[in-house]
């Protein structure tokens, strides 16, 4: 599902991103291919440098589809980025991506909390944010860093995932779902 970056899978990543549907919401925009090389290679060096955590989104079939990134990652918090092909929009990746990122940001890295800082005219995005049963809106409670993300030309909602919260809605359900696997089994 999830597999650490590198340049072999540029030419697939580049042509998904540059879709109309997509584009216009990705962090890291390249208008060339060569650009989208340098941006990887860059992502891969800050990598090294612990200022980011990405990821390539794999399909069933090991085909890059898409990116999920930890962006300007300081003192055990960062801020998400995610993208994925349109052709696999509604499909169910988004939200598998995010589950296996959110588990190693939080069981094998130092990271407490997520920020996912959406356009408010990015529908799509939100209505994902907002499914997730451990993300909060955090235009209120921290201000500080909404009201940062808020200078420019764009306004964005903030939205946080604590690590406690995350871990405290998979203890809850994990009972459920190892029931419900030993039922399958059966």
């Amino acid at each position: 599902m999830l597999k650490k970056r590198d340049l072999q899978e540029s030419h697939v990543l580049y042509n998904l991103m540059v879709h109309p549907d997509v584009f216009p919401f990705v962090r890291q925009k390249a208008d060339s291919f060569e650009e989208f090389m340098f941006l990887t290679k860059q992502t891969l060096e800050e990598e090294e440098q612990g200022k980011i955590i990405s990821r390539t989104i794999l399909d069933e079939w090991q085909n890059p589809i898409g990116t999920i990134n930890l962006f300007d990652v300081q003192e055990g918090y960062g801020f998400l980025g995610t993208w994925i092909g349109q052709p696999y929009f509604g499909k169910g990746y988004n939200h598998l991506a995010k589950e296996a990122f959110f588990s190693e940001l939080f069981y094998e890295k130092d990271i407490h909390t997520i920020f996912m800082r959406i356009r408010k005219v990015n529908g799509r995005s939100q209505k994902a944010a907002e499914k997730i049963p451990y993300v909060t809106l955090a235009n209120e409670t921290r201000k500080d860093i909404y009201d940062q993300l808020n200078q420019g030309q764009d306004i964005y909602n903030l939205y946080q995932i604590e690590k406690d919260n995350y871990m405290m809605h998979h203890l809850r359900n994990q009972p459920l779902e190892i029931v419900e696997e030993q039922l399958k089994e059966a």
